[in-house]
């Protein structure tokens, strides 16, 4: 299980080796994506609070990646922190997410991303429940919910 020291170090000293790469043109992003996708993933956007498809679903499956399909998070880790993004605890393996310092708009925060291909997801903060104390607060726009079926 992921803590903040390991996101901490991973932001300062390097990223876990992702399991493939994916890099594509920017006009190959803009032609896979929405204009609310490209600006989200690759220009680093934010959508608005409580905006976003995703924030209030909690159907079983497996959050994926908008632009490579990477699973990223599970929903069994996700859960409601009131903050108006899709928030999770944990990722789906380690070497899923990407972590870099973020001091944009006079604050120190640490950003998230897909680790395969650079899209921007949102942020990790140190508020989240118990275990880890993680939250990833992250944009609907740039994920993508993969549904399964409950055997129950």
């Amino acid at each position: 299980m992921l803590t903040w020291k390991d996101v901490i170090n991973f932001s300062v000293k390097g990223n876990p080796t992702p399991d493939r790469r994916v890099e594509k043109t920017e006009a190959e992003w803009k032609e896979l994506l929405t204009p609310e996708q490209y600006r989200i993933t690759r220009l680093k956007g934010t959508e608005m609070a409580h905006s976003g498809a995703l924030c209030s679903i909690y159907d079983a499956g497996k959050y994926g990646c908008v632009c490579c399909d990477t699973p990223l998070f599970d929903s069994t880790i996700k859960y409601d922190s009131s903050s108006g993004w899709p928030s999770f605890t944990q990722p789906i393996k380690e070497n899923a997410i990407k972590y870099e310092k973020d001091t944009a708009f006079g604050m120190v925060r640490v950003e998230v991303m897909c680790n395969t291909c650079d899209a921007h997801l949102g942020h990790v903060f140190p508020d989240g429940p118990a275990p880890s104390g993680l939250r990833y607060c992250i944009n609907s726009e740039s994920i993508k919910l993969e549904r399964v079926e409950n055997d129950n």
